[in-house]
């Protein structure tokens, strides 16, 4: 099995994780690449033992699974990097939270073999595609979220809001996300939205510090168009696509659907989304003495 790992930093505090997973890859007889940052930085470790691997340094790289170590930020690094290829993503969280992988330290030498055993199920992650002027060079699709963003912090934004071409709503607020089940639980949260399961086909619509009491989060489905004209006293404003910012114009237009291609999440086959928001979110818990 070809597998092509990525991680957007190496700290010496994950040397032995990384060893056991290297260690079992190798006696699986996998055929290993490493993204280049990543291996350029492990390779300064001389107390790492380093197989003969293969180095990412392109987008034009086949695997047949790729692995992402570290956080949710670089599951959504990963992501880019995978794009519509089609490949599945496997997280392997030495971050905090890790909302989005499935696999921790603990046992990490048997739970890869199970995963390279074919032990695992797929779950298929819709993304929302971005259009807008000004976007060149950048990769215009989110797993978690869009945002919009204001620039300034002494002044709100205005965000004019279509759904399928017809007027829905003018928001005036920090800023406004547009997040993906995925991210349901992400930005999204924070700002009130509510929880989605993986499969739902929808968006959430939430504003961030909205000017109105009466405005709340939103749900709607994600065959949908959504259009967003944006208006500030600065004449600028962020776009956010997964934490990836541009900024852009006032008046700019910005253009949300769903995306042609989904990204293929690895999953243990004892996972659950209900546990997954037992044990990371720890729904149900009472912290009353």
């Amino acid at each position: 099995m070809k597998i092509a790992i990525f991680g957007k930093k190496y700290n010496t505090t994950e040397r032995v994780i990384i060893q056991q997973l290297l260690n079992r890859l190798v006696m699986l007889n996998c055929d290993i690449s490493i993204e280049q940052l990543l291996y350029e930085q492990m390779k300064q470790d001389t107390a790492l033992q380093m197989p003969q691997v293969g180095v990412v340094a392109q987008n034009d790289f086949c695997a047949d699974m790729a692995l992402s170590i570290g956080g949710d930020g670089t599951f959504l690094h990963t992501a880019a990097r995978v794009g519509d290829k089609g490949i599945p993503v496997l997280g392997i969280n030495t971050g905090h939270l890790g909302f989005l992988a499935d696999l921790s330290g603990n046992d990490i030498e048997n739970d890869i073999q199970a995963i390279i055993e074919g032990k695992y199920k797929v779950e298929e992650r819709t993304l929302l595609h971005v259009e807008a002027d000004g976007l060149d060079g950048m990769w215009n699709y989110a797993l978690n979220e869009v945002a919009i963003l204001k620039q300034d912090s002494a002044s709100m934004i205005s965000a004019r809001t279509t759904i399928n071409d017809e007027y829905f709503n003018t928001y005036q607020a920090d800023g406004l996300i547009i997040a993906t089940p995925t991210g349901s639980t992400a930005y999204a949260l924070s700002a009130g939205g509510p929880v989605l399961v993986p499969q739902a086909a929808n968006w959430v619509l939430a504003p961030v510090a909205p000017h109105s009491f009466t405005v709340r989060p939103l749900v709607v489905n994600d065959d949908v168009t959504i259009s967003l004209q944006v208006s500030c006293r600065t004449g600028k404003f962020l776009l956010s696509c997964d934490g990836r910012s541009v900024q852009m114009p006032a008046e700019q237009i910005v253009t949300l659907r769903k995306a042609p291609f989904t990204i293929k999440v690895v999953k243990g086959n004892n996972h659950s989304f209900s546990q997954t928001l037992r044990n990371k979110l720890m729904w149900g818990v009472d912290k009353r003495d």
